[in-house]
């Protein structure tokens, strides 16, 4: 049998980080259906054991670039925010959308981080079905991350 993440994680990190994974998917895939895509947001478990969203507003777009925004300058405007605050809480996920370039697909991205150093990414691909007007989803899978959180 192959070794779980959680195997590694204290129970409590371990169920932080899940919840976090579990309410970052559903709440992108709800952007998606609702609105056809999503900006990247930040979830965070606080002391007390609440979930709350944190989000930044996009550097505003270039004229006429038909309302682009630059996704990777607000994760790091969201991991800064997070940093700064990160006495605040015990736990934070950033959500963002990606591109998988091997499999050509769009994914949901959940990058989850523990203040005992705990992390855990997944994806979750993700297509448009033209026919049905529904995205589809494909199969979660475990992404390789980095703390950038609590790190000094």
């Amino acid at each position: 049998m192959v070794p779980s993440w959680r195997d590694s994680v204290p129970e409590a990190s371990a169920a932080d980080l899940e919840n976090l994974m579990g309410t970052g998917l559903g709440a992108a895939q709800e952007q998606l259906q609702r609105n056809g895509g999503f900006l990247p947001f930040a979830l965070v478990v606080q002391n007390d054991g609440e979930v709350r969203l944190m989000a930044v507003t996009p550097a505003d777009a270039a004229e006429g670039s038909d309302g682009d925004f630059d996704a990777d300058a607000m994760i790091s405007d969201l991991t800064e925010l997070l940093r700064q605050n990160r006495g605040d809480f015990r736990a934070a996920a950033v959500v963002c959308d990606i591109t998988l370039v091997e499999d050509e697909s769009d994914a949901i991205h959940v990058a989850a981080e523990h203040r005992d150093g705990s992390v855990f990414a997944a994806v979750l691909p993700y297509a448009a079905n033209t026919a049905s007007r529904e995205w589809e989803f494909g199969e979660l899978a475990a992404d390789s991350n980095e703390p950038a959180i609590w790190v000094d």
